[in-house]
Parts: C-alpha cells; sequence; structure tokens
C-alpha cells in the first residue's frame, strides 16, 4: 500500500504541474498535451507511452484499493468486538476519513477520465483542445464544487496516507511529517489554482 501509494502521489505531482501549463495559454497547454503523445517515440508508435501509464496507474490503483480492503478486514479480525465507550478515538476517525475520502476519490477520478478525458461528461468537449475544455469545464459553478470537495479529500488523504507510507518504511519522524504536509498543501493547491484561475478569469 505504501510503495502503490507513494507511486501515485509522484504522478499526482507530475500531472499537477502539467495542469499548471493552462496558466502559460493555450498553445502552450495544448503542445504540452500533444507533447505527452510523442513520448517514447521513434521506438514506440505515437499514443502508446501514454497507455503503458494509464495501464500502470490501473494497476497501481488496484493494488492500493486492495490493499486498503485487506488491511481494514485485518483490523477488524483483530478487533471483532467494538469498544464499550463513545469517547471519539482519532485513529478511528482517521481511519474513517481515509476510507471514505478514498472511495470518493475513486467515483471522482472515473467521473474526472469521462469529463476531460473522453469528452461524455462535458458537453462542449473538443478533442485534442485541452485549453479549451479546461475552461468550458471550468466555467460552470457545479464542476468547480465537486473538483474541490474532491481535492479537499485529495489533500487530507495525502497528508495522512504519506505519514503512513512513512511509517510503512520505517522513515517515520518530524521530517516526513513535515514532508507529506507539504506535499499535501502543494499538490492541493496547485490543482485549485485551475478552477479557481478559470472563475477569477486568469484563464479565460
Amino acid at each position: 500500500m505504501a510503495v502503490t501509494g507513494l507511486a501515485l502521489v509522484a504522478f499526482l505531482f507530475a500531472h499537477m504541474l502539467g495542469n499548471l501549463k493552462v496558466f502559460l495559454g493555450a498553445a502552450a497547454m495544448n503542445d504540452y498535451a500533444a507533447w505527452l503523445r510523442t513520448i517514447g517515440e521513434p521506438v514506440l508508435p505515437a499514443g502508446v507511452f501514454l497507455w503503458i501509464l494509464r495501464a500502470g496507474l490501473v494497476v497501481a490503483t488496484a493494488l492500493h484499493i486492495t490493499a486498503a480492503v485487506q488491511l481494514s478486514l485485518r483490523s477488524r479480525r483483530a478487533r471483532p468486538v467494538r469498544y464499550v465507550h463513545r469517547q471519539r478515538i482519532r485513529g478511528r476517525s482517521v481511519t474513517g476519513t481515509m476510507r471514505w475520502g478514498g472511495a470518493t476519490l475513486v467515483v471522482y477520478v472515473v467521473w474526472h477520465i469521462l469529463d476531460l478525458t473522453v469528452g461524455v461528461a462535458n458537453r462542449d468537449y473538443v478533442a485534442d483542445q485541452p485549453y479549451h475544455n479546461v475552461v468550458a469545464d471550468f466555467g460552470v459553478w457545479w464542476v468547480n464544487l465537486v473538483y474541490i470537495v474532491a481535492l479537499v479529500m485529495l489533500g487530507l488523504h495525502l497528508n495522512h496516507g504519506f505519514a503512513s507510507a512513512a511509517r510503512t518504511l520505517g522513515i517515520a519522524g518530524p521530517v516526513t511529517r513535515a514532508v507529506g504536509r507539504g506535499l499535501a498543501v502543494v499538490i492541493t493547491a496547485g490543482f485549485l489554482a485551475v478552477p479557481i484561475g478559470v472563475m477569477t478569469g486568469l484563464v479565460a
């Protein structure tokens, strides 16, 4: 779970940086998207690297979810009897946040792919025009709301998940906690900058 989680964090960071190209204008964003399809050429045909990356992300996500389910089942088997008192337990609340936050993110990722990759959920979608699609998408208030809620969940997930991964790998400590919080803030803020840019007219 730790290894797949860190791999997904690395992808999120790279994806966030790519999204920020939107602030450089339509040409920069569209050229960047076109460049992604040429990675690996001429060894690989156009677009093949992207499909390899997508397959890797699907496998990493599936393994991450599988590990989460296994850990949850182990936890229940280890403590089959509920606590008698009703005092709120920090560890349990964090686990609940991670579980429901993770489920929310899975649903959001599916919708996000349908919206900005496939285009079936975006009525103004234009193939091979990511800048236009982003501006059209975040010009709709409820899309921004969904995106912001998902990103808050992502930030909470990253903050706790990075610390948990560090403990699993035996490198936990104040520094790793600070790095985890920093990554959570940077990635969340970086993704949020795009809809905020569209809403405020910085990106149009």
